[in-house]
């Protein structure tokens, strides 16, 4: 495939790089998958959400990753369409299946994960050689995973997009550490501790952060991140919320309250929500207040990518202070 040299109507705001695919999730709730019945579909991969999550704020988004040829390759494409995100990066590999990710929804804080994208994934074969580097490099925010370092090709495509990036301001990396696709948790740190030379934000969860930084305190390991050259560190704390540092600046704000039904695309809706927040220009605290918002919003959902809130949604429930709570009454029924 060769990429397309340019990107019309001007840089992008968000460009993502990473994984995707479709998840096949249980339609009831509480059920062990092994007695589930019926199932719905949907576009999911780290990556693909936070490019969706930036598209539903009204960013003009794209995501660079690989799909087989297939019928879900179909879908993922006619999902991003539908979704407003730009599909234009998003090639084909011969030979590969698109993935698929199954999980068990056990709220509230229980979602096992089954990844079938093995030996390797189409995501996994993006090569340096495909990439539109213009796009990487006036893209407002370059987003890319630590999953994406996991493998060649994919890894030197990374490095080759972090290089051409240049360390350009909002230069992202989400430590979305995923044990399943790597050797052991050292194997993962080298490669991190590479990539944030060249990133100037690192978000993460407490055990993503511990794995990058070997530092089991939040605030430890939001400095060990900083004193890698990152301008601004993000550690979510789940029910303790979240804590940003800077040079300059230390903020922490507390949870939004939810009543969970699916916690596995919060962190994305979180992750999109920050983009949208930093490209507007808005104080620290206020991105992490809104972000925390779009991630309890997302909660308290049963898909993904088709369930990132849009900027009026966010803006009410936060103006609001309420709860989020399931919208679908069946749902409700079973969380409460």
């Amino acid at each position: 495939m060769s990429a397309p040299t340019d990107v019309p109507d001007g840089p992008l705001d968000v460009l993502t790089m990473g994984r995707i695919s479709v998840d096949i999730y249980p339609l009831r709730v509480g059920v062990p998958l092994e007695d589930v019945e019926t199932f719905g579909r949907f576009l999911g991969g780290s990556a693909t959400n936070v490019a969706v999550a930036a598209a539903r704020l009204g960013r003009r988004s794209a995501v660079v990753t690989r799909t087989g040829q297939d019928a879900f390759a179909r879908y993922v494409h006619r999902a991003l369409g539908e979704l407003g995100v730009d599909d234009r990066f998003v090639s084909d590999v011969p030979g590969l299946p698109t993935p698929v990710t199954f999980c068990e929804i056990f709220p509230p804080d229980d979602f096992p994960l089954w990844f079938y994208r093995t030996p390797t994934a189409p995501d996994l074969q993006i090569r340096a050689d495909e990439l539109d580097l213009r796009a990487v490099r006036d893209a407002g925010v370059f987003w890319v995973t630590v999953t994406g370092l996991c493998q060649q090709p994919s890894l030197d495509a990374h490095r080759a997009a972090l290089e051409a990036r240049g360390r350009r301001p909002l230069t992202v990396l989400d430590l979305d550490y995923r044990p399943m696709f790597w050797q052991d948790a050292s194997q993962a740190r080298g490669r991190v501790h590479e990539a944030l030379g060249h990133v100037t934000v690192a978000v993460g969860n407490r055990e993503e952060c511990e794995v990058a930084t070997g530092e089991t305190d939040p605030g430890a390991a939001a400095l060990a991140l900083l004193d890698r050259g990152v301008e601004l560190a993000v550690v979510k704390q789940g029910p303790r919320g979240v804590l940003a540092r800077t040079a300059t600046e230390r903020v922490q704000v507390p949870p939004h309250p939810v009543d969970v039904v699916n916690g596995l695309g919060a962190g994305d809706a979180f992750g999109g929500a920050l983009c949208h927040g930093l490209l507007a220009g808005w104080p620290l605290d206020r991105v992490l207040r809104f972000a925390n918002v779009a991630g309890a919003i997302v909660a308290s959902r049963l898909e993904c990518s088709s369930a990132m809130p849009t900027t009026h949604e966010v803006d009410e429930l936060l103006a609001s202070g309420a709860r989020a709570t399931a919208s679908d009454p069946l749902l409700r029924g079973v969380i409460r």
